[in-house]
């Protein structure tokens, strides 16, 4: 038999990726991101009232009473969680037009600020910064005629900070989007003596329908209405726009700066990490956790997976941390030395 004949060997090639993920050591080993509890901000809602109370859009996350916040923020600071965000459903007798309780350094963020401080040593509290849980119209700023007043909102937003700072936050985070907030901002807490405060601003926050079940959580959808915020949140279709903000807020004195929603807007995450080189972070935000959480909870995913997975897209798309409803779920995953 001559060789034309012989049965002919495959090309077998010589580079083999797949011996890379062969067995779980080997995938650890060479793995390019690390998701780790260093990079989590948990978000938590507080109410005034004695008991905690589910959220129906947002399956496993509860309004705390200010007592139950203490002992979650001992909790996360135990796993070793950084920070955590502190929202407000204010009660709707005090909500007015103007947001005033909003400066009031007795409302229920500043008492429950305080009482986080004194019961914490290391852990990080931000506040954010917007009118919108206490105006009686749910918009961010001062509203008249129908027009969001950006010039007279933006005073508002500073007292806001202060008294937050003076109550003991870590992290002011403007999320208002109102022109020319961050630098007044500063300069007010600067003024005060409160300089070691640091600001992360919402620098790239979109008008987007991801936001619903928040708005559920700090009682804010009712008083919005069939409102929208597209006259000072972002358009979803921009890009570029997002990196004018980013540079805007980082020249007025930003420390950090935020992409909001997180998942659709990867790809801005990206952008600003590259043109900016500061610590980006995104906020994985309600309707994210509620897609997820909700068809976990109907056994489509399994919870703790597809919440590894998606963090660990925005550590790809060069996030430095991540604000997300998960938090105490992956820092109990790696307290127990489990990985998704």
């Amino acid at each position: 038999m001559t060789q034309d004949f012989l049965p002919q060997q495959p090309a077998f090639p010589t580079s083999r990726p797949r011996r890379l993920r062969r067995a779980d050591w080997i995938r650890r080993l060479v793995a390019e991101q690390r998701l780790g509890v260093d990079d989590l901000i948990w978000p938590i809602f507080i109410h005034d009232e004695t008991k905690n109370a589910p959220i129906p859009s947002m399956p496993g996350v509860e309004r705390l009473s200010i007592d139950h916040a203490v002992a979650a923020a001992k909790e996360a600071q135990q796993l070793g969680i950084p920070a955590i965000a502190l929202f407000p459903a204010t009660d709707p007798k005090l909500k007015t037009d103007t947001g005033k309780e909003a400066t009031n350094p007795e409302n229920l963020i500043c008492r429950s600020v305080r009482a986080i401080k004194a019961a914490t040593k290391n852990i990080g509290v931000l506040c954010d910064v917007a009118l919108d849980p206490y105006t009686s119209h749910g918009h961010d700023g001062l509203l008249r005629n129908g027009e969001i007043l950006n010039d007279e909102t933006v005073p508002v937003l500073v007292e806001q900070a202060l008294v937050q700072a003076r109550a003991g936050c870590d992290i002011i985070a403007p999320s208002d989007m109102m022109d020319g907030r961050v630098a007044a901002i500063r300069q007010g807490l600067d003024r005060e003596g409160f300089q070691h405060v640091q600001i992360m601003a919402y620098a790239a926050k979109y008008a987007s329908a991801f936001y619903g079940p928040f708005r559920d959580a700090v009682g804010s959808s009712v008083n919005l209405g069939a409102g929208d915020k597209r006259t000072y949140q972002m358009n979803s279709a921009n890009g570029d726009e997002a990196l004018r903000e980013v540079a805007l807020d980082i020249a007025e004195g930003a420390d950090m700066v935020m992409v909001k929603p997180g998942m659709p807007y990867l790809d801005i995450c990206w952008r600003v990490k590259q043109a900016f080189r500061l610590p980006t972070f995104a906020y994985q935000v309600s309707g994210e956790y509620a897609m997820l959480a909700g068809a976990a909870e109907r056994g489509w995913l399994d919870r703790t997976k597809v919440a590894w997975e998606s963090l660990l897209a925005f550590k790809r798309a060069g996030c430095d941390g991540v604000l997300t409803y998960f938090a105490l779920d992956v820092a109990r995953m790696l307290a127990d030395g489990r990985q998704s």
